[in-house]
């Protein structure tokens, strides 16, 4: 479905949300089920961002980027 075009793998931890923030690096964000988690930024690697993309990290840790439909 998506492209990868990170470099950097990144490892996941049980009960974070990844996401790549407006500054472009990867992010760690607590799930509500984790109550002892605290944001944290996880990757060194910064992702340039176009419209009409969506970013995400996936199962394999890579950085990866698929289309939008209505974008």
């Amino acid at each position: 479905m998506g492209q990868k075009i990170g470099t950097e793998k990144i490892k996941r931890e049980k009960g974070y949300l990844y996401y790549i923030g407006k500054d472009g690096y990867v992010w760690a964000a607590p799930m509500k089920s984790n109550k002892t988690g605290k944001k944290k930024k996880v990757g060194s690697e910064k992702i340039n961002k176009e419209a009409g993309f969506m970013y995400y990290v996936g199962k394999d840790g890579y950085v990866a980027k698929a289309k939008m439909k209505n974008a």
